[in-house]
């Protein structure tokens, strides 16, 4: 961000201070949105899913349901989006009341179509592959490719066979979101400004628990 985006950036946050309590909501039933993706990162077994008890005592922290794993994603994204925007706020000295009143009036929604792992193969010299099922190879807590071809009987990929390993669908590695407000300051924030807030919020997650994930991850904002 150029210094004088980021320094309109600040005043804006200022100005919610004089809004935040009250005056600045938008009138009942209004809510502004922007809609965002997040792309370009590797699968984190947290965000696949399993169904197989067994799979799940294999994987540590594979998710045990659809559901479960939307969840996450959920609670990571608006997590970091939430996290940007109160460390903006205390930059600009914010007091904590109001940093909490303008999170109250933000909203973060996000679709995402978690993969299911019916089995699983850790490395792709490992064992647990089965024909007709949907075989995760998972290196370092991290689903690498899917194994359409499987040895008999030792049960490995086959990986002999030309496209023996496919990749992951490009479904499972997007995340479509849409951030809501009720606060008619930030229903004003033009698109640049929050693209900064999404550029920032994707900094947070190179520094959580999905660090090598999400370092190559790009967010982009909407035109709405």
């Amino acid at each position: 961000m150029t210094r004088l985006s980021y320094d309109t950036f600040m005043i804006a946050m200022l100005a919610i201070i004089s809004t935040a309590f009250g005056c600045g909501v938008m009138p009942a039933g209004q809510i502004s949105t922007r809609s965002f993706t997040v792309s370009g990162f590797t699968l984190p077994v947290a965000m696949a899913y399993s169904t197989d008890v067994v799979v799940r005592n294999q994987v540590s922290g594979i998710a045990e349901s659809q559901e479960r794993a939307r969840a996450i994603v959920e609670r990571l994204v608006s997590q970091t989006v939430f996290d940007t925007l109160e460390r903006q706020g205390r930059n600009a000295l914010l007091p904590d009341d109001a940093i909490s009143a303008i999170l109250g009036q933000l909203t973060v929604r996000t679709t995402y179509e978690p993969l299911l792992c019916e089995k699983v193969l850790l490395g792709l010299t490992g064992k647990g592959a089965e024909m007709n099922k949907k075989n995760c190879i998972i290196v370092d807590s991290t689903v690498t490719g899917l194994c359409t071809e499987v040895k008999n009987p030792d049960m490995t990929c086959d990986t002999a066979k030309a496209n023996a390993v496919a990749p992951i669908h490009i479904n499972h590695t997007s995340i479509s979101g849409t951030l809501m407000t009720t606060n008619f300051i930030m229903a004003n924030w033009s698109r640049a400004m929050w693209q900064e807030v999404v550029k920032r919020a994707i900094r947070i997650l190179v520094f959580g628990p999905f660090r090598n994930n999400f370092f190559s991850a790009t967010a982009t904002v909407g035109e709405n």
